[in-house]
């Protein structure tokens, strides 16, 4: 017998109207329905309309954008049709958020049980103590440690992956009809990732609340949806089962995700003898931290007698949890934080510890490219005048030779000049994190530095900045140090793989040899948390319990 459906959404249509007061579609005539107890996905690359489609279904809208037309329904209530103050009234209780960062969703001076039970008491659902013991049977079903006691600690005092379930925890409390997932894992290791996932799948199905996920990771969706539903540019390329959609895909764009996320075969060079073998970057004896130095010794260490070489021409990658020093050791190898002991020479020559000490040579050999371009770039200052600035302090352009090297810079990013013109803010995700290499390759460098570049981008995005990595490197002869927890991007463009923990090196592998060789209970552990394109996976998964409790991994 077919069951009415707990959301209906006809041909909804959402738009804006720009500063110049240009009319933009944003959701163009999208339909489907959503099944009591059924989770499905939204995805397609950044723009396509999945975070702007999940919002509606709250009734709401980012600033500067209406609903133009459609309906959406949940249960008997017409959300479309109500009021602001009416749809206040649903959220939290009928439909609920789980956010991309729970640290953000969160304040930090307020203890966690006040503020998941908070919209209990907003709403009048419940006294304090039946909420608070409510709050605990969801920290227990979420499978978060200490779940009687967590509840009395503040946000800071949780790691990542505690903080996201018990914003799932939060979005849960009032017994919502639909909980609205918005890439809520993205900012995790894949280790932590597993369990989350785990802890939100499990509560889901238990509880037949209905959910939306949005997410660009395929493989995560394959673990949580039933049904999946491909977007761009605001409107539904294909809708299917995810089983079918994984394996069947009708739509050339959705061809086009599924091979996006297929990982590339990296063939690894043959390193031609010059330089008489001097390696591009040599690490010996590295140890950094961070904190006052008592004694000759940061109050935190990081980084405990790091130990590496990387032949020029190939590229190195460092995989590990949050935590693990990888970052730290991309600061400390650049200069930005200054290592307390060990060398550090890049062709072979000596790099002196801190950025202020070094020559603007030493500077321009060794460039890094960070995670978050949004952060990176100066919003205040047009692209331009960011690329203009190493131009002039590494080679003294100025004027009309600085533009024409800034025209060129944009062009080996497959960036059209004009853009120059513009701030960053104007720019998409995958466009800044261009500009960001573009400045990077301005000095002229060795060595680039790739922190996390590509986990804060979309399947596709990030694939097309791979293959612009790869084509920069055959062309320039640059070699890549590239930072990151996601094994598979390091597959796609490494040769060889650090795999760090607690600050220390635990092995040394090539990248080809990682699956198959790694030895070290961490790596294999890190290895088998990678999600598979199966939408069994996650169900026959089996972790040793014990080398999970080992290392921490929640």
């Amino acid at each position: 017998m077919m069951t009415d459906p707990r959301v209906t959404v006809k041909d909804l249509k959402i738009g804006a109207t720009t500063d110049s007061g240009r009319d933009v579609e944003i959701i163009r005539g999208v339909s489907f329905d959503i099944a009591p107890g059924e989770i499905i996905a939204l995805i397609g690359e950044s723009g396509s309309g999945k975070t702007t489609i999940a919002l509606s279904l709250m009734g709401h809208t980012r600033t500067g954008c209406e609903i133009r037309g459609g309906s959406i329904t949940l249960g008997q209530d017409d959300i479309t049709a109500m009021s602001e103050r009416q749809r206040a009234g649903l959220r939290g209780t009928k439909v609920s958020y789980v956010p991309q960062s729970a640290a953000a969703a969160f304040n930090p001076s307020k203890r966690i049980m006040d503020q998941v039970i908070e919209i209990t008491a907003i709403h009048k659902l419940m006294p304090r103590a039946q909420a608070e013991a409510k709050a605990v049977e969801l920290f227990k079903a979420l499978a978060l440690p200490h779940y009687d006691t967590i509840g009395d600690r503040y946000p800071h005092q949780v790691s990542g992956g505690q903080l996201q379930r018990l914003a799932a925890a939060m979005a849960l409390i009032g017994d919502p009809e639909l909980v609205i997932f918005d890439e809520p894992t993205t900012a995790l290791d894949v280790t932590t990732q597993i369990e989350v996932l785990r802890a939100f799948k499990s509560v889901m199905v238990q509880s037949g609340i209905s959910g939306v996920y949005v997410s660009h990771d395929l493989a995560v969706v394959a673990q949580v949806a039933d049904r999946i539903i491909v977007l761009k540019r605001g409107e539904v390329q294909e809708e299917g089962t995810t089983e079918q959609i994984l394996h069947d895909p009708q739509h050339p764009y959705t061809r086009e995700l599924m091979s996006a996320f297929e990982p590339k075969e990296h063939v690894a060079k043959v390193v031609e003898s010059r330089d008489d073998h001097v390696p591009i970057l040599e690490v010996s004896g590295l140890c950094a931290g961070y904190g006052d130095m008592v004694k000759g010794e940061p109050a935190v260490k990081i980084l405990e007698d790091i130990n590496f070489r990387l032949p020029r021409g190939r590229n190195l990658g460092v995989i590990g949890e949050s935590g693990s020093g990888k970052s730290t050791l991309a600061r400390a190898v650049s200069g930005i934080l200054a290592p307390y002991k060990g060398d550090v020479l890049v062709n072979g020559h000596e790099m002196r510890p801190g950025l202020k000490a070094r020559s603007k040579d030493e500077l321009r050999r060794s460039q890094i490219v960070f995670q978050l371009a949004d952060t990176a770039l100066n919003p205040a200052h047009s692209i331009g005048a960011i690329l203009g600035r190493p131009l002039t302090f590494y080679h003294g352009l100025k004027g009309a030779a600085r533009e024409r090297r800034v025209i060129e810079l944009l062009d080996m990013v497959h960036l059209p000049a004009n853009i120059r013109h513009r701030l960053p803010g104007e720019l998409s995700g995958g466009q800044k994190q261009r500009v960001n290499f573009a400045r990077a390759l301005a000095a002229e460098p060795e060595l680039i530095l790739c922190d996390e570049i590509t986990s804060a981008l979309d399947t596709v995005v990030a694939a097309a900045i791979i293959d612009l990595l790869k084509e920069l490197q055959r062309e320039l002869d640059l070699s890549y140090m590239f930072i990151s927890h996601d094994l598979s991007t390091v597959e796609a463009i490494c040769d060889d793989v650090l795999v760090m923990y607690k600050g220390r090196i635990v092995e040394a592998l090539p990248a080809r040899d990682m699956v198959a060789k790694a030895e070290h209970p961490y790596s294999r552990l890190l290895i088998s948390s990678i999600p598979q394109l199966d939408t069994g996976w996650l169900s026959s998964l089996e972790r040793d319990p014990a080398l999970v409790e080992e290392f921490a991994l929640r």
